[in-house]
């Protein structure tokens, strides 16, 4: 009997593997129908089945599959890169109260050479990351049981991020959550198999991880949820 559960076909794979060779409009515009049938649409069922799951313990960053799906199509301005496509397929699900680049949420992706799951807050822009890191300050020891307790650690080992040379601007070096505090993102990020995008178990590794991270990303949404109320009342 065929599992109900969908998995990412090796056919996408191969479709990648063959697109990172052949990384140019010439190859990919007659090919189009088969990015979609073999990358994209699996890529859509995957989410779905995902989002069905996370209704149980994260309902509010459950959307419109579609739209947490990322385009093919490389952003080259400010790039030395100019090959116009991505060679993976990827999805990023945000809280529905936050616009997608304001918050944390949750990703996960697939390619040819790597399988990626990982939660928190990427690449903040400069005042939501002031907000995060006050909220951290205040509620460090919280915030450290978010991504320090054992099952956490078994599925994602532990915090990662960006961190600063020197303390922030406005905390000392002593500081109990300096450690915290000097980090420029904050982001959970195992290394995973790079085939464990196409293992049938793959939807329920990316939903135990999401579980598992979903208090990590909750906290670092609590004050950029409270700037956004804050902002629509300021302007109501």
């Amino acid at each position: 009997m065929k599992s109900s559960v969908p998995t990412f076909p090796a056919a996408g794979i191969a479709f990648l593997r063959a697109l990172k060779k052949n990384n140019n409009r010439e190859w990919f515009t007659p090919r189009k129908d088969e990015f979609e049938e073999k990358v994209r649409q699996p890529m859509l069922s995957l989410v779905e089945a995902v989002h069905k799951e996370m209704l149980k313990f994260a309902p509010q960053y459950v959307g419109d599959p579609a739209k947490t799906i990322f385009r093919i199509y490389r952003d080259t301005r400010f790039s030395k890169d100019k090959t116009p496509y991505k060679t993976h397929i990827g999805s990023y699900m945000w809280r529905n109260d936050l616009d997608k680049n304001t918050g944390g949420g949750f990703y996960f992706a697939v390619s040819p050479d790597e399988t990626v799951i990982a939660a928190g807050l990427y690449h903040p822009m400069p005042d939501q990351l002031r907000a995060v890191r006050a909220h951290i300050a205040d509620r460090h020891a919280e915030f450290r049981k978010t991504f320090s307790g054992k099952k956490t650690v078994e599925l994602f080992g532990g915090l990662r991020g960006e961190p600063m040379s020197r303390p922030p601007k406005g905390y000392g070096p002593d500081h109990p959550a300096i450690d915290l505090l000097r980090y420029r993102e904050y982001v959970l990020y195992p290394e995973l198999p790079k085939d464990l995008g196409v293992r049938a178990d793959f939807v329920t590794d990316v939903v135990s991880r999401f579980k598992a991270a979903t208090p990590f990303t909750e906290f670092l949404n609590a004050p950029l949820k409270r700037a956004g109320r804050k902002a629509v009342e300021e302007n109501w």
